[in-house]
């Protein structure tokens, strides 16, 4: 922060009042006042784990989560990335799946059926959902539009929606803290990978026979980088306390990759399909190594025009605070032991006092500040171009498929 001083300091203050003005409508203005982009995007289905449902659509979540995070959100579902994205496509918020009332209109609006510590494969606890469950929900939703509807009407509706899928973080973290698995002769890290690649790619071709058209895939963010992973290694001989843990962001890497050529490949297969990669892991990556590249939070306050000295009468101080970047990319907002990995985020009273100064939120979820950046960049590549392909979300909201 600066002080103006001498005689050009009250110009310099209005010109810098403007400045500010700009930016925030930069920031803020096309959504905050209520403009929405035009979309071909009617509505929005969403599958995933907490990086999609903050623990609401989970029956009995409080009590069967074990030893991960009660709270994997700092905040609510609203702060997650597929409803800051649907929010810039003009959709409604969506919904979780449990809290749907049967209607029609619910419907129509979209459905979550996300839910905290899903898996692609079979879940460490028969509490959680797996993806085929989910993916089962959604059939069943379709099937509900097409005898509401009509088979026309319904067919036309479910090309129109978004399929957004988040799936693969928590069966990793499986991977890696299960002994057994990880230790079985014939089954190493790099065919499991595949094995998730594989069950992805079938769930897509399952959708396009469906006559889903718009579908999103995101990447797994770097679990290397994270206080889960990085606690457990703390305690061991193979940890790195100065970085994160190259071997975890390998499986990663090659999940990421792997998935993202068989989505090239369904692309150029399935006609009419717009399938749509988004490389999470590289956006983290650059929040978690160059964190104060990335301005987070914009607070502004105004003085008490009586506490200014009478020769400034006219004038409107505004003292501006700019946080430049995260401060934290390394330990968990909330949680509990080395790096706050240890234990998951029991209860918002355990929160550090500002969490947009961290990269991570809790064991392995990123706060609200970064999945504000990942939005932004999904939507637009801005602040970081490309990690949607082969097109961001706003081309897809403004295209039709054929």
């Amino acid at each position: 922060m600066w002080f103006l001083e001498g005689k050009s300091w009250v110009l310099g203050t209005i010109l810098y009042v403007g400045l500010l003005v700009i930016l925030m409508y930069l920031c803020n203005g096309s959504e905050e006042m209520g403009f929405n982009w035009p979309s071909s995007v009617t509505s929005m289905y969403i599958l995933g784990d907490s990086s999609v449902d903050c623990g609401d659509n989970t029956p009995f979540y409080p009590v069967l989560h074990q030893n991960v995070s009660l709270h994997p959100c700092n905040g609510s579902d609203h702060t997650l990335v597929p409803q800051l994205l649907a929010k810039k496509m003009g959709l409604q918020y969506v919904k979780p799946f449990y809290s749907q009332n049967g209607s029609m209109e619910d419907l129509l609006n979209g459905v979550n059926f996300g839910a905290a510590q899903a898996t692609i494969m079979y879940p460490r606890s028969r509490s959680y959902q797996t993806l085929n469950q989910q993916l089962r929900q959604a059939f069943e939703t379709i099937q509900l539009l097409q005898l509401q509807l009509g088979q026309d009407t319904a067919k036309s509706l479910i090309e129109s929606t978004l399929f957004y899928l988040s799936f693969g973080k928590d069966d990793l973290i499986n991977y890696l803290v299960d002994d057994e698995s990880a230790t079985s002769p014939g089954y190493n890290g790099l065919n499991f990978t595949h094995i998730l690649v594989d069950q992805m790619i079938n769930v897509i071709e399952n959708l396009y026979d469906a006559n889903v058209r718009k579908i999103v895939c995101m990447g797994i963010l770097p679990l290397g980088c994270s206080p889960s992973v990085m606690s457990i290694r703390y305690n061991s001989t193979i940890g790195d306390k100065l970085g994160c843990e190259n071997d975890v962001n390998l499986l990663v890497l090659e999940y990421n990759t792997r998935l993202e050529q068989r989505i090239v490949d369904l692309n150029l297969k399935m006609r009419g399909a717009q399938v749509i990669f988004c490389d999470t892991y590289r956006a983290m990556m650059e929040f978690i190594f160059h964190p104060q590249a990335y301005v987070v939070s914009l607070d502004i306050k105004v003085f008490d025009p009586k506490r200014i000295k009478k020769e400034h009468i006219l004038v409107l101080i505004l003292l501006v605070q700019i946080i430049a970047g995260f401060e934290d990319a390394k330990n968990a907002c909330c949680g509990e032991g080395e790096y706050g990995g240890t234990k998951g985020c029991l209860s918002p009273d355990m929160a550090c006092p500002r969490a947009s100064n961290h990269v991570w939120w809790d064991l392995y979820n990123p706060t609200e500040a970064v999945n504000i950046l990942l939005a932004n960049s999904a939507w637009s590549g801005d602040p970081l171009p490309a990690i949607c392909r082969p097109i961001t979300f706003e081309a897809l909201g403004s295209s039709h498929t054929n």
